[in-house]
């Protein structure tokens, strides 16, 4: 009787033990078998998200109002490292990040044949794609005009290239400042913070006297702080609206695109515009239906 109990036992282990091996295997190739899509999207706020949403029309004017039509079954993410760990910890699931911030850990699509690299961003070949911007006041402090000028120098755009950004101007004279001191405060867009930690990087090696803290809390953040002067300069990783920044001074300091990125193991390759903005409005929910 012992006997029969403990035969019993292991063969309930086992079959334990294989279903949890198919259901790992299930979600692993979820994508490829014709699974659901698991959207993955970015907070409401982020310009990220707006620039995206704009460019592949998942947002519409509705009455002269803008209505974003993202699925209400997407998983949000606060930043673009959530997008990331959620996208390659998942088979099926779908997400979008700063081309800059693309990683070996998940899979960019190509758009309509069109691979994400900094050479077609800068072509204009791939369609999904758009500005690092600053905003300041009129008033900002010498400091921070000088820093700006090192940004848009020869030395501040190959940091711009060196960290896999597009340059917003190819014809840049050499930085002729240095030796500033003061303090910047930084404030907005958490896809432009990163490119921006290695600009105030280099400006300090020829500025040791300028502290610079940088604020990643996302890119209406960044305006509101530049108008109301609690930041001297936002970052915001769109464009403007109409009625945003009114009072403000904005420029492009570098082109990104956006990155449509999948688990390593998915086997979608490619996606069209359309397909986006269908699998983000939750008009096609089913990995097959991309390839028909």
């Amino acid at each position: 009787m012992k006997m029969k109990k403990m035969l019993a036992l292991a063969g309930l282990t086992l079959a334990g033990v294989t279903l949890v091996a198919c259901g790992n295997n299930q979600s692993g190739s979820s994508a490829s078998s014709g699974g659901k899509i698991e959207v993955v999207s970015r907070e409401d706020g982020s310009g990220t998200r707006g620039a995206f949403t704009e460019i592949t029309g998942v947002l519409e004017k509705k009455d002269g109002n803008e209505v974003d039509n993202t699925s209400k079954n997407a998983v949000i993410q606060n930043n673009t490292e959530g997008v990331i760990s959620t996208v390659s910890g998942n088979g099926a699931a779908i997400g979008y990040i700063s081309l800059g911030s693309l990683n070996d850990n998940v899979k960019a699509l190509d758009i309509e044949g069109v691979e994400a690299s900094s050479e077609t961003v800068l072509d204009g070949e791939y369609k999904l794609q758009r500005p690092f911007n600053i905003v300041w006041s009129k008033d900002l402090s010498e400091v921070g005009q000088d820093f700006i000028s090192f940004i848009h120098s020869k030395e501040g755009q190959k940091v711009v290239t060196d960290n896999k950004f597009v340059e917003a101007k190819t014809e840049t004279a050499s930085y002729s400042g240095g030796d500033k001191s003061g303090k910047l405060s930084i404030v907005g867009s958490t896809s432009v913070a990163p490119l921006m930690e290695k600009l105030a990087e280099a400006y300090k090696k020829v500025n040791p006297g300028v502290t610079i803290d940088i604020t990643a809390n996302g890119s209406s953040a960044g305006i509101t702080a530049a108008e109301e002067k609690t930041a001297d300069i936002g970052m915001v990783s769109r464009e403007l609206t109409a009625d945003e920044g009114k009072e403000l001074h904005q420029d492009t300091i570098a082109l990104d695109g956006i990155a449509v990125v999948v688990n390593k193991d998915n086997k979608v390759g490619d996606i069209s515009m359309s397909q986006i903005k269908d699998v983000y409005t939750g008009k096609i929910t089913e990995w097959s239906d991309l390839s028909k």
